[in-house]
Formats: structure tokens, sequence, C-alpha cells
């Protein structure tokens, strides 16, 4: 016998256990019930699915394999929209500070915005909504049409027998001005006979317009079919996608049968390469999956995600899946900036230089360097007839001398450098030295060259005589004597004199002035005088 197993406290409940399955099978206990007041039959197994073919059982054994819901309108009940349940007259605490609510905050209310919310004025207080919380089961979470309200439907009813009316209302209009013209066209009685006929004549092409208009319908009926895609490149078989294809349209692989010609995957439906590469272009009407893709709108498409993708290098918040509207605005202000860069740097390059290529013609003297004046010269070159011809000149300024220079810069070369041909000088804003500077740089040069030969030669340079040098290097006369006392003295005038700059107080009122100077007073300022350039100032 087959039992539940059940997990027991103690070996006590499981003998009693046993005992009570032992006094159900002699019939001295009750049977066991479910909560349905049926009987459990003993020999199912409460652990199995599904009873075998050999025991009677109409029914599952297991609590959650029955249907244990008893509420018959656990799947359709639904929210009761719009339903209030109470209307205050003033604000209450933990309501809605926006309109008074008690069912919902002021972060959920879905009412417009107040100046003044009504916890502080106190009025408009708005009903408490009805707040339903039930559960549904697995269908009812699932269904589509839970909680519709079959009766709206008939507004759409209503809509479009209004429609109708309206269409019927229309062609009869139609109808009654064609009578009335055909009437007033015809006025006698044969012409009235013609016009019932004319009438009749319009309703029959009215209603072969209505046959016409449904074939057409049953036309294109095929191109509305929805069918499913099986193993195709669209994805799996659960998408679904419309029949585009014409059946006039020769396929792509009958259009050129040899074996040797354009590939074609049978998998994606795709022929890349020309099928007919030696055909008249203007009679084909394919050239190949790789003539569409590089060409119109494919084209475009692939340069935009090329932009997205080097944008998204270079730092821009921009995806071409993720945002395709916010990449295409933003490649189409590149694509205007762009222009507008490469025209504003061609008109600078123009303004700056011209352009060659304009309608206007050149010159003829110009072009040819020739023109049809007639001009006389007699033997010494002299004119006699006619005006000489004025030589063109550039926009740049010409025969301009600057810093007394005689040429322009440029008219003399030497060792890869240009200069001046007048100075023979090499620095560009130099001034003009003349036949001096010329004799003067010849005379260095030379002067450079024999000491360059005689460091060669090994020689030793020429011994040059000593100078008697005064103080800070000027030169003294040979016939110069000083006389030490004055020298003494001129040194304290000299240092009393730089006393009184300092301090302008110990100076006198009647300053009487000597402009008589004499050498010795030369030698003391040379030697009181500060030198900038003497690394032993700071030490005197």
């Amino acid at each position: 016998m087959a039992t539940a197993s059940v997990a027991f406290k103690s070996r006590e409940d499981h003998r009693k256990q046993i005992e009570l399955e032992e006094a159900r099978k002699a019939g001295l206990a009750p049977a066991e019930v479910d909560e349905d007041g049926k009987e459990i039959n003993p020999h199912i197994p409460q652990y199995m699915s599904s009873a075998p073919w050999y025991l009677n059982s109409e029914r599952p054994s297991l609590k959650h394999q029955r249907k244990w819901k008893s509420d018959p309108n656990y799947t359709k009940s639904w929210y009761d929209r719009g339903a209030k349940i109470f209307q205050a007259d003033k604000y209450r605490k933990g309501a809605c500070q926006n309109c008074g609510a008690m069912t919902h905050d002021a972060k959920a209310c879905m009412e417009r915005p107040r100046r003044v919310g009504a916890k502080w004025t106190n009025k408009h207080i708005a009903p408490d909504e009805k707040v339903e919380t039930f559960e549904l089961d697995y269908d009812g979470k699932r269904d589509r049409w839970n909680g519709y309200d079959a009766s709206t439907y008939s507004l759409v009813i209503e809509r479009y027998e209004a429609r109708d009316e309206a269409r019927r209302k229309f062609l009869k209009e139609q109808q009654f001005k064609k009578l009335e013209k055909n009437n007033n066209q015809d006025e006698d009685g044969d012409g009235e006979g013609v016009a019932g006929e004319g009438g009749d004549s319009d309703e029959d092409v009215d209603e072969d317009r209505v046959d016409e208009a449904k074939v057409d319908e049953s036309k294109q009926m095929d191109f509305a079919k929805v069918e499913k895609r099986v193993r195709t490149t669209g994805g799996g078989s659960t998408g679904t996608v419309r029949n585009l294809r014409i059946r006039e349209d020769t396929a792509k692989y009958l259009l050129n049968l040899d074996v040797n010609s354009a590939h074609y995957d049978p998998k994606t439906r795709s022929m890349r390469e020309d099928p007919l590469p030696d055909a008249d272009p203007n009679e084909k009407f394919y050239l190949g999956d790789n003539q569409y893709r590089n060409s119109g709108q494919a084209l475009e498409f692939k340069q935009m995600n090329i932009h997205s993708w080097e944008a998204f290098d270079k730092g821009q918040d921009i995806h071409m899946q993720a945002a395709p509207s916010q990449a295409e605005l933003l490649y189409k202000n590149y694509q205007v900036i762009k222009e507008k860069l490469k025209s504003q740097t061609k008109d600078t390059i123009l303004e700056k230089y011209g352009n060659a290529a304009t309608e206007e013609e050149i010159p003829r003297e110009l072009l040819l360097g020739q023109s049809e004046k007639e001009v006389e010269y007699d033997r010494a070159g002299r004119i006699i007839k006619g005006q000489e011809m004025a030589l063109p000149k550039s926009k740049y300024e010409e025969d301009v001398y600057i810093n007394n220079h005689t040429t322009v810069w440029g008219s003399w070369w030497r060792d890869h450098q240009w200069g001046y041909k007048c100075c023979k000088q090499l620095i560009r804003n130099s001034y003009c030295t003349g036949a001096a500077g010329i004799e003067a740089a010849e005379a260095a040069s030379d002067l450079m060259k024999a000491n360059i030969a005689r460091k060669e030669a090994g020689e030793e340079a020429p011994p040059v005589e000593d100078k008697k040098v005064a103080t800070w290097g000027t030169d003294i006369p040979d016939d110069l004597v000083l006389d030490e006392k004055l020298l003494a003295k001129s040194l304290k005038k000299e240092d009393e004199r730089r006393k009184e700059e300092k301090d302008e107080r110990k100076r006198k009122y009647n300053v009487k002035w000597n402009d008589e100077v004499t050498q010795e007073d030369m030698e003391a300022y040379r030697m009181k005088r500060v030198h900038h350039d003497d690394p032993m100032k700071d030490f005197l």
C-alpha cells in the first residue's frame, strides 16, 4: 500500500496514524474527506500527479491540482473606475496637500497643482477614491480584455453608421443633381427620355466602379496577408512579415541562367553582384544588391552610422540604435556646419588669391604679351609714334627702399642667404652702410681667414703693446700727468657730493657752482662711479 509521505513529530503520532488507517480499512472509522466533503481514495498516492489506469479516480487527489479558489468572479473582477467613497467638507490630517483626498499623497496626486493647496485654503476638497486590492489568478493576469466595458463599443458602431449614412446621403444628392441637370438641358419629352436613359447609364457606371473597387480589394488582399518567418535572417519563427513580393517580377536567379554568373544565396534571397553586367544599363531594372547598398538612402544611412561611431569615440553621447532621431539630427547639423566651414574657407582663399576660373576673360595683352597698338621707334630706341606700353604692376609694393638702401632685399645672394646688393648685408632690417660697410666686411673676412690660416699653421699671434689704461678701461693720453694730492682732494670732494645727493636736507641755500673740471676730478668720478656690469660691485 502506498501512502503519502508525512513528517511526524514523534513515534506515538506515527503509531496513531497507522491504527487510524487500519480502522478505516475495517470500516470502524470514518473515511477521510477533502474540502468539498468528498471521500479521498486511500489507494491513490498523494504524491502522484495522475492516478494509474487501474484505480477508479475521477479527479486529481493533490490540493494544488484542484480548483481551490471558490470565488466565481475571481478572474472577472476589476477596478471600479471613477468611484468615490466619501466627500469631506474640510481638510483632514494626513490627506493630500493639493486636493485634500485621503487616498493618496501630494506626490501621487493626478489633479492640476493648485496655486494654494487645499491644506491651506480648506476649500474644494476632492472626494476620496475607491481603492481596491484583489488578487488575480493566472488567466486573470493575462486577460487582455479584463475590465473592458463592452458598452463602449457602441460608440464605435455609431461612428461607423454615421459615416455610412453620410456617404449614402452624399451619393443621393449627387444623383439628384445629375437628374436636375439633365432635365434642364432637355425640356421636351424626347429629351426627358434621353435624360432617363442617361441616368440609368450613370447608375450602371457607379455599379461598375463598385465592382472595380471590389476587384482591387481582392488583389490587395494578398499584399495584406501576414505570414510567419521560419528560419530566416530576420530571426527565428516568431516574428511576422508582410508578403511584399509582386508576382509579375522575375526572380533574381532567373535573370541569368549561366552557372558562372552572379551567385544567388537562397537563404537570404540576395544576389550581391550584377547578374547581367554586359547588358544595356538603360534596359536593366536590377543591378545587384551591392548597387542598392552603395547608393541612395542606404549610403546616407551608412554614413550616418559611421558619423555616430566616430562621435561616440570622441566623447559625445550619441547612439544610432538607442536614439536614432537624435543621431540623425546631429548628423544633419554636422553636415550644415561642415558645408558652412568649407564655403567660408573657399571664400577666404578666393578673396586672398582670386579666382582664375571666373567668367571674366583675361585681357589679351596680359595673356599673350601682345596688343594691336602701333608704336614706332627710331634707331636709338626712342618712340616716334604711339605710346609706350605700360608694364603691369602687381598688388605688392615694388621698388620701395628702406633704411637708406639703394637696392631691394633679395637682390644679393651668398652662402644660401639673401641680402642687399648695395651694402652686401644679410640682415633684413639693417641700415645701409654703403661701400664702407663692404670694405669693413671684406677686411673682417680677410682677418678671419688669416687667423684661421695662422691657427692651422701653428703660429702664435703677434704680441700686443700694453697701453696704460685708466680706471675702468678708458684710454689715457701719453702726456697725461696726474697730481696725487689733487687726486686725493678730488676723491674727497666726490664723496661729499654723493652724500649731499643722498640727503638733501644738508644742502645749503647759497649754492656755488663751478663748472671747471680737471683731469683729477674726472679720474675721481671714474673711480667712484658704480658699474652695474662689475661682478664685484656689491663688495665695494
